[in-house]
C-alpha cells in the first residue's frame, strides 16, 4: 500500500510540473526594426559594419538578413580574379619562361596543383586557418569546427566580415591557398617529377602554408595585429606579403638547392620559348592581382578603393623602372624586364597596399623596381643556384621588400583600422615601432619556410624521390610525364 501511495504521489508532482511548464508563456517572437534602427542597417551595410537590429541583444529581427550583395558580388568576383591569376595567368607566364619541351608540365603542375589543394582545403585546411573553436590556438585553428567546410553557408562569418557569405569568404581564401604553392613550380621547373611535386605540396600546405596564414590572418592568429588585440607580435600583412611570398620565395629557393640544377645549365642556352605567352600571362596576372590585393579589403569598400589604387601605381612603377634599369646597364629593355618588373611591383606592394598612400606605393614601386632587379641579374649568378623563373629574386626577396617596407610606410591616413589594435605601433614614420614587429615577421616566416622546406624535402626524396631521371629531362617532360606536345611540326 505504501509503494503504491508513493507512486501515486511521484506521479501527482511530476504531472504538475508538466501542467506548470505547458502553461508557461512562450517567448515573444521578434519585433520589427524601428524606422531608425532600419536606417541604422542600412547605414551599417553602407559603412561595411555591424547590423543595428539584432535578435540576439534587443529581440528585433532585422530586415537586412544574410549577406549584402554589393559586398558579396565584389567578394566572388575577386575569388574569380584570383583563380585567373593561376588559371590562367601563373601558367601562361611560366609556361612561355621554360623551354617548349616542358611547356604543358608547367600546365599540367598548375592545374595539379588547384585540385589538390581544393580537396585539402575542405578537408580540414579552412578549418585549421580561420575555424576560432575551442581547439583554437596563436598557432593554428580548430581542425573539427569548419572541417569539411561543415557549418561554411552563405550566412556572413562576422568575425571576418558582417555582410560577405562565409562560404564566399572560404573560396576567396582557397584561391590564395592555391596560388601560394604553385610559385614554387617556377624554381623547379623542367625537373621535378609530377609526383614529387604533389606529394611536396600537399606536405608543405598542412606543414607550412596553413599554420603560417592562421598565424597572420586568423582573428586569434599570433601575428594578426589588425585584427587579434592580444597577438604577441603586432604585424601586418594585408594581402600575402609574408603568407604568400615570402613563404614560397624562400621555399623555392631551399627546394631548388636540393633538388640540383638542370642538366647542362651554364653550358647550353636555356631562353624563354615565347615571350609572347609570358606577356599574356603577366597582363593576366596584373588583371587578377585586383582581386588579390583589393579584395583582401572582405569588403566593396574604401580600403579596397585604396588598394586598388596603390596597386596600380607600384606595379606601374616597378615594371618602368626595372625596364629602364636594364636601358641603363644593358642597352636595351626587354619585354621579359617590362614583365618581371611588373609582377615585382605586385609582389612588394601586396601586404603594404590597403595601409599606404599613393606616395608610399610610388616609392615601393622605385624599390621593386631595382632590388629584386639586381637579386635576379647580379645575386642568382653570385651564389649559383638554378631558379629556373625567378621565383626567389621576384617573390622571396620582393616579399621580403615589401613586409619591410609595409612597417615603413603604413599611414592611419589610408586606413583607420590602424588605430584600432595597432595606435602604439603605427605612428606615421619611417621608423615607427610598427618596423620592428615587421622585422620579428620576417624572422619568423624564414624559419618556417626554410626549415618546413628541407624537412619535407627529404621525407619526399626518401619516399619516392624529387628528380627526374636524366633521359626524362633531356626527352622534356612533357612527352615523358604527360604523354603530350605542347607544339607539333
Amino acid at each position: 500500500m505504501k509503494k503504491l501511495f508513493l507512486s501515486l504521489t511521484l506521479f501527482s508532482v511530476l504531472f504538475s510540473s508538466l501542467a506548470v511548464r505547458a502553461a508557461d508563456p512562450a517567448p515573444p517572437p521578434p519585433k520589427d526594426p524601428t524606422m531608425e534602427q532600419r536606417v541604422q542597417d542600412l547605414e551599417a551595410y553602407i559603412n561595411n559594419a555591424g547590423r543595428q537590429a539584432d535578435t540576439a541583444t534587443n529581440n528585433v529581427k532585422s530586415n537586412i538578413g544574410g549577406s549584402g550583395p554589393g559586398h558579396n558580388a565584389w567578394m566572388m568576383t575577386s575569388a574569380a580574379l584570383v583563380l585567373f591569376m593561376t588559371l590562367p595567368g601563373l601558367a601562361l607566364f611560366y609556361g612561355g619562361l621554360v623551354r617548349k619541351k616542358n611547356v604543358l608540365s608547367v600546365l599540367a603542375q598548375c592545374l595539379g596543383i588547384t585540385g589538390l589543394v581544393a580537396i585539402l582545403w575542405w578537408l580540414f585546411g579552412y578549418s585549421f586557418i580561420f575555424a576560432g573553436g575551442d581547439g583554437a590556438t596563436a598557432w593554428m585553428g580548430d581542425f573539427k569546427k569548419f572541417a569539411m567546410l561543415n557549418g561554411v553557408d552563405s550566412n556572413p562569418n562576422t568575425d571576418y566580415s558582417y555582410w560577405v557569405s562565409h562560404n564566399v569568404f572560404s573560396m576567396y581564401q582557397m584561391m590564395f591557398a592555391i596560388i601560394t604553392p604553385a610559385l614554387i613550380v617556377g624554381a623547379i621547373a623542367e625537373r621535378m617529377k609530377f609526383s614529387a611535386i604533389l606529394l611536396f605540396v600537399a606536405l608543405w600546405m598542412a606543414i607550412v602554408y596553413f599554420p603560417f596564414a592562421h598565424m597572420v590572418w586568423a582573428t586569434d592568429g599570433l601575428m594578426c595585429g589588425p585584427l587579434n588585440p592580444k597577438a604577441s607580435i603586432k604585424a601586418i600583412d594585408f594581402a600575402g606579403g609574408t603568407v604568400v611570398h615570402m613563404s614560397s620565395g624562400w621555399s623555392a629557393l631551399v627546394l631548388c638547392l636540393i633538388l640540383g640544377k638542370r642538366l647542362g645549365f651554364g653550358k647550353e642556352p636555356m631562353q624563354p620559348h615565347s615571350m609572347v605567352m609570358c606577356m599574356i600571362g603577366t597582363g593576366m596576372l596584373w588583371v587578377g592581382w585586383y582581386g588579390f590585393n583589393a579584395g583582401s579589403a572582405v569588403a566593396a569598400d574604401g580600403v579596397a578603393a585604396n588598394a586598388f589604387m596603390t596597386t596600380t601605381m607600384a606595379t606601374a612603377v616597378a615594371s618602368f623602372v626595372w625596364a629602364m634599369a636594364e636601358y641603363i646597364f644593358k642597352g636595351k629593355p626587354s619585354v621579359l624586364g617590362f614583365c618581371s618588373g611588373a609582377v615585382a611591383g605586385l609582389v612588394v606592394v601586396t601586404p603594404a597596399c590597403g595601409f599606404i598612400t599613393v606616395s608610399g606605393a610610388i616609392l615601393i614601386g622605385i624599390a621593386a623596381g631595382l632590388i629584386p632587379y639586381f637579386a635576379v641579374v647580379k645575386l642568382k649568378g653570385w651564389i649559383g643556384y638554378d631558379d629556373a623563373l625567378d621565383t626567389f629574386g621576384v617573390h622571396a626577396v620582393g616579399g621580403t621588400l615589401g613586409a619591410l617596407l609595409t612597417g615603413m610606410l603604413a599611414r592611419n591616413s589610408a586606413n583607420a583600422n590602424l588605430a584600432t589594435n595597432l595606435k602604439d605601433y603605427v605612428k606615421d614614420t619611417y621608423f615607427q615601432p610598427l618596423l620592428g614587429q615587421q622585422l620579428i615577421a620576417i624572422a619568423i616566416t624564414l624559419v618556417l619556410a626554410v626549415v618546413g622546406t628541407i624537412v619535407i624535402a627529404m621525407i619526399v626524396k626518401a619516399t619516392i624521390g624529387l628528380r627526374a631521371n636524366e633521359e626524362v629531362e633531356t626527352v622534356g617532360l612533357d612527352l615523358a610525364e604527360h604523354g603530350e606536345e605542347g607544339y607539333h611540326g
